[in-house]
């Protein structure tokens, strides 16, 4: 899944939800940067049965730092990616540099 996530980002073959927008202006989070996670973060829990694609949490940092999860939704036979959400994880709630739940 991560490969067809990369590729799919190299394309530029990404769509952006009415959700994500909305969220990413509340959270002051760019393009830029969900691109940047898109590009070099890792997957840290996987969704398969979600729909209408499988989906992804991804983990990643901004090149200031700052940590970001993005779920994305996977449309493997397309090779494209549908941003859900993106946001700052809660270090309260996240451990293993956010790649862990802290009730895992």
């Amino acid at each position: 899944m991560i490969d067809t996530i990369r590729s799919a980002a190299a394309q530029d073959s990404i769509v952006w939800k009415d959700h994500s927008i909305f969220r990413m202006r509340q959270r002051h989070i760019s393009v830029e940067e969900v691109l940047g996670v898109l590009r070099a973060g890792n997957i840290i829990e996987s969704y398969p049965d979600d729909h209408p694609f499988s989906s992804a949490l991804m983990c990643g940092f901004t090149a200031a730092g700052r940590p970001m999860h993005l779920v994305v939704g996977v449309n493997v036979a397309d090779v494209e990616i549908h941003i859900v959400t993106a946001y700052e994880p809660d270090p309260a709630q996240w451990r293993d540099n956010f790649s862990r739940r802290v009730d895992q």
